[in-house]
């Protein structure tokens, strides 16, 4: 376990092996460790470092609100990046972890050297769409708030995270600020991404289909890549298929 004090929160990370600079993002009520076995299949030729967003795991859970969002996200992976030495990166993440990453390449086009996005989607351009994502968003909330840490959803990353988080609360204020939505800059930036891109998706996972087929046609020249067998989780789900992509994909990349 690693921490560094960055915009006024410690952060919970890890980094390991040599190489060109890996940053992989978790899903909503995941922690960091849902990449442990990337750590270990990409550590020979990469610098891999995973980390654990505000109210996530053994980072900080700041009481205040206001103190989470999407953007405080995107600066706080901006300065883990600093804290490291990293000035450019292969910046990727599952489900919340892939938005905050095109949130990331939005914001700063010029640390991303590529996109990994799995098991996400850009967000809603629709007002309404984005306000029914929302209300889920607010009953998790509440839910956590009612039932603490027991009224985690059951997919698998989880599911293996459940017990490594420090802060029902914490986790709310997360639902509230980071995993609700504002605006459709995301989903309106995909056209203007000029990296090399890879969507994973599993092919169990339903909800999530649709939108990285979306993404893989409006990301210019994005490679989308179907994992047979896996859910929402594919990395955990199927992970030497998923790791075999993600390497393959690595290697392509212009050094």
């Amino acid at each position: 376990m690693t921490r560094a004090r960055l915009n006024g929160i410690e952060i919970d990370y890890q980094a390991s092996g040599t190489g060109p600079a890996v940053l992989l993002s978790h899903g909503y009520s995941a922690t960091r460790r849902m990449w442990d076995a990337q750590h270990a299949a990409l550590g020979d030729g990469h610098r891999v470092i995973s980390w654990s967003m505000r109210g996530h795991g053994e980072t900080e859970s700041p009481s205040d609100p206001a103190q989470y969002s999407a953007d405080l996200t995107v600066a706080d992976m901006r300065a883990l990046l600093g804290h490291l030495g990293v000035e450019h990166a292969v910046i990727g993440g599952l489900s919340l972890g892939g938005y905050v990453s095109l949130a990331f390449y939005l914001a700063h086009p010029e640390m991303v050297r590529a996109l990994v996005i799995c098991d996400s989607g850009p967000g809603y351009r629709s007002a309404d769409a984005r306000a029914a994502w929302n209300q889920r968003a607010q009953e998790r909330a509440v839910a956590l708030e009612t039932h603490g840490l027991e009224a985690l959803g059951r997919s698998r990353e989880v599911r293996e995270s459940a017990t490594l988080h420090r802060s029902a609360q914490g986790l709310a204020h997360a639902a509230r600020g980071m995993l609700a939505q504002e605006g459709s800059r995301v989903i309106d930036g995909l056209p203007t991404i000029a990296v090399p891109t890879l969507i994973i998706v599993g092919d169990q996972d339903q909800p999530f289909l649709a939108p990285c087929e979306y993404m893989a046609k409006k990301i210019p020249g994005a490679r989308l890549e179907v994992i047979r067998g896996a859910g929402h989780s594919s990395n955990l789900d199927q992970p030497e298929a998923f790791n075999r992509v993600l390497l393959d994909f690595l290697r392509s990349l212009p050094a």
